[in-house]
């Protein structure tokens, strides 16, 4: 027996469940769903590329702590810490230039060469980025 065009069929909830997804994959509105990959793919990468410049401003202001704190350290007893451990328990004084071991955003430990390479006054503080390995192109002065 054949249907007319305008006749509408009864549906049950049960055959209603998914009924969305199985017209997106299987029905008229495939042609929408590259559009759809395309869009979370870029949503995700946009999120991901935002989460990173996050971490990375993060590093940037504990590099500056640091260097805000060696400075500091270097005026008050004329000498670069020989450890970061005299940031945070000083030997003299109850000044704490640090209230924590420095961290990166990626929780791993900065790395401080005082005096610096190339200037005498100064002091050089890196972080291994997002890798942690000072080895590779990621790291951040």
């Amino acid at each position: 027996m054949a249907r007319k065009k305008n006749e509408s069929t009864l549906t049950m909830p049960w055959q209603a469940r998914g009924a969305f997804l199985r017209e997106l994959f299987f029905g008229r509105q495939v042609r929408y769903l590259p559009w759809v990959v395309l869009g979370v793919l870029s949503l995700g990468g946009l999120l991901f590329s935002a989460h990173r410049r996050s971490q990375v401003r993060e590093t940037r202001v504990a590099i500056d702590r640091v260097h805000r704190a060696l400075t500091a350290f270097r005026l008050d007893f004329g000498r670069c810490p020989s450890s970061m451990t005299e940031l945070v328990h000083p030997p003299r004084s109850g000044v704490r230039y640090l209230e924590e071991d420095p961290r990166d955003a990626w929780g791993n430990p900065l790395w401080v060469r005082c005096p610096a390479r190339y200037d005498e006054d100064d002091a050089d503080v890196v972080s291994a980025g997002p890798s942690g390995n000072f080895l590779t192109d990621d790291n951040i002065w």
